[in-house]
């Protein structure tokens, strides 16, 4: 009987959200006529794409065992970085998008090599470079929205490619490129491995403080991913871009199935949380329920997965 129950509670974490995401996709199809069309499911899509490449180096970094509150302020910061140098006839595209990398990049790593060598657990690094992070977007913007941005840069975020919105192809490649790094290279399988026991992983010769460094360094680098695009979609560096996207990002991760503990979670996962999010924020919209009430439902529906990965964990 235990076996059962235990086997039961396996197949409901690993098919759960799979059956969870259908059945409110085919429950909103008859509550709200227009959610299944081509017009509105490009526009979820969309609207889930910055959350979801927060949400992908948020994965990288909760499986290794750690977490990133600081995601938010990278957009920010990376996205003034960018507008700086985004303005009609001064610098290639090509400038600003890598001015912006750039930050992310050296952002994270911070991160990481603080994390590393002081030995501070990261939930207090990352709360404390996510405030500093917000007070160096104001300093560099002056408190001042940054705009009258190029045409070419506008286009990264917000045109269209084969009536395709380039946001959306964006997150296929990088979808693509962050499931292969988990799933079939090294860098993934000693992520797993640090995550799943890491005194073990230590024993087994791998660099933890190195795997750290370099998962940080991607998650601010998919963080200035997103602030480049999220600049190039609203056509106007903010400084107060991003807040509050860091818990937006980490609900996608744990609601995918990536556990709090470490060394389980997958891409698809993250990008099915991330489309659940989108999915039922687009649907309570389109049934005009008040955005108070939605805070409640994906609140609810955070601590449910939370709880789920909870019971999966106890039966292993």
């Amino acid at each position: 009987m235990e076996n059962s129950y235990k086997e039961r509670l396996r197949g409901l974490g690993k098919y759960g959200l799979f059956i969870a995401f259908f059945a409110i996709c085919l429950t909103l199809t008859f509550l709200a006529p227009t959610f299944l069309t081509v017009q509105n499911l490009m526009i979820i899509v969309t609207q889930v794409s910055i959350n979801a490449l927060l949400a992908f180096g948020v994965t990288f970094v909760i499986i290794t065992g750690g977490i990133d509150l600081s995601v938010g302020s990278i957009v920010a910061v990376t996205g003034i970085a960018a507008a700086t140098f985004a303005h009609p006839d001064t610098y290639p595209v090509i400038v600003p998008i890598g001015m912006g990398l750039l930050a992310g990049l050296a952002f994270g790593a911070f991160n990481g090599f603080i994390i590393t060598r002081s030995k501070v657990p990261p939930f207090i690094v990352t709360l404390g470079t996510m405030t500093v992070g917000r007070g160096l977007a104001l300093i560099l913007s002056k408190g001042r929205p940054i705009s009258n941005l190029s045409d070419s840069f506008n286009f990264i975020g917000g045109g269209k490619i084969l009536g395709v919105p380039t946001l959306i192809l964006i997150l296929i490649v990088t979808f693509i490129i962050c499931s292969v790094i988990l799933r079939k290279t090294v860098l993934g399988r000693y992520m797993y491995a640090v995550g799943g026991n890491e005194q073990a992983a230590r024993a087994s010769g791998i660099q933890l403080s190195t795997v750290k460094m370099v998962v940080y360094a991607l998650s601010g680098g998919l963080a200035a991913l997103a602030g480049i695009l999220l600049t190039s979609r609203i056509t106007t560096g903010q400084p107060n871009a991003g807040a509050g996207f860091e818990l937006d990002a980490i609900a996608a991760a744990i609601i995918g199935g990536t556990s709090t503990s470490g060394g389980t979670g997958t891409m698809t996962g993250t990008l099915l949380g991330a489309l659940l999010i989108g999915v039922i924020s687009n649907g309570l919209d389109l049934l005009n329920v008040t955005s108070y009430y939605q805070q409640v439902v994906m609140g609810v529906i955070i601590i449910g997965a939370v709880v789920l990965d909870s019971l999966n964990q106890s039966t292993r």
